[in-house]
């Protein structure tokens, strides 16, 4: 077979055909990554540095003027944010909180009706929300009724896009909820008001849960609606909170299904593909996921890392209706190994999900450490992976 393009190669497995060889790529490169163990280098160089399919993320948004909206003028974007959208019904004031350990801001959203608030913390790696924006049940109606909408900024996906030409897969998520949020539903909702709150509440007030989510879901369709003409190849929806180590396959289609479907199918009329990201257990709802018709799953992440997944399993259970993206044991396999350990890796995973295209390999979600002779073992065995 011809040798492809990076993009092709991407493109033949999203849409389980079989390309030139198994594509190869990683979720994101963490900063605090690159900053430890290749000082310097920006998310480009490292995938040219080691051989891999690269994939440029990018998730740029925009007001709608219509309804009196416009960019905050205070934000300056970090680490995979979007541009912040505002209006005079919905302000964002940070306030820095001194503590010995994290760095921690609280968010205080400013409406005509309440002052929400919010406060997060991270580290060199990560954050996290420490207070949740949802307090009172009531707080859902104060958002519905002055949160923004953001909107998605086509012709900055499509500067990228042209950029990156064939070199690389232009990635995106639909919109997660202001300051902090994730692309799916009930995971968004999940980072509002907590996860184990939101379970709870779904057995003693599933109605509340329900108009939580029925907002979101409105919200991200419209944001879907939105990328039509974006020349996106892959959008990200879901999250690990609908994964089965956290819920139950009975919740999910009561809480997940209904809310996530209509938003993958609002994308592809748009004429986007969208992936769904369940980083977690799989194996119970392989089928619940797989049945709301998005391109592509992932993280399929092993046993030996927290998951569940039985690679060759999912392969025939769900590898004709979706492509299948990750599977790789990054913990075990990118430090603390031999090279050719890390290649057998590479060689098992090809060998239980490879056959006949529809399989990106790729770390089972982020890391944080990998040492670079294991990376390119890593990225050399999957190039020899050829069809």
């Amino acid at each position: 077979m011809p040798e492809m393009t990076t993009k092709q190669r991407f493109l033949a497995a999203l849409e389980r055909r079989r390309p030139d060889r198994l594509p190869v790529t990683t979720h994101h490169v963490m900063p605090s990554y690159l900053s430890r163990f290749l000082p310097g280098m920006d998310n480009d160089r490292f995938f040219a540095r080691f051989g891999l399919d690269p994939i440029h993320w990018i998730s740029p948004t925009c007001p709608d003027e219509s309804r009196g909206e416009y960019y905050d003028p205070s934000h300056t974007p970090g680490y995979l944010e979007s541009p912040r959208i505002v209006s005079d019904r919905w302000r964002i004031i940070e306030e820095k909180i001194p503590d010995p350990v994290y760095a921690t801001t609280r968010y205080r959203f400013i409406t005509p009706k309440k002052t929400l608030t919010m406060v997060l913390q991270g580290n060199e790696h990560t954050s996290w929300v420490s207070e949740r924006l949802l307090k009172e049940k009531s707080d859902i109606d104060v958002i519905a009724a002055n949160a923004p909408q953001p909107l998605c900024d086509v012709d900055a996906v499509n500067r990228a896009a042209e950029r990156y030409g064939e070199g690389a897969m232009i990635r995106g998520a639909l919109n997660c909820f202001e300051v902090y949020g994730q692309p799916g539903c009930w995971q968004d909702a999940s980072v509002l008001y907590g996860i184990e709150d939101l379970i709870m509440e779904t057995f003693e007030d599933p109605g509340w849960v329900h108009t939580v989510l029925g907002f979101l879901r409105e919200r991200k369709k419209r944001y879907a609606a939105s990328t039509a003409g974006a020349r996106y190849d892959l959008l990200e929806h879901g999250g690990g909170d609908a994964s089965s180590t956290v819920i139950s396959p009975k919740i999910f289609d009561q809480f997940v299904a209904p809310y996530d479907a209509p938003v993958i199918d609002e994308a592809h009329r748009a004429g986007q593909r969208v992936v769904y990201h369940t980083c977690g257990g799989m194996m119970p709802i392989l089928e619940h996921v797989s049945s709301m018709n998005p391109d592509a799953m992932e993280t399929f992440t092993p046993k030996d890392m927290g998951g569940d997944t039985i690679l060759k399993e999912a392969k025939r259970r769900v590898g004709d209706k979706v492509c299948m993206i990750g599977g790789f044991d990054q913990f075990h396999f990118f430090t603390g190994c031999t090279p050719e350990e890390t290649r057998s890796e590479v060689r098992r995973c090809f060998a239980e999900a490879g056959e006949g295209g529809g399989y990106i390999l790729s770390p089972s979600d982020h890391f944080f450490e990998a040492d670079a002779e294991l990376m390119e073992a890593f990225a050399d065995e999957a190039r020899k992976c050829q069809y």
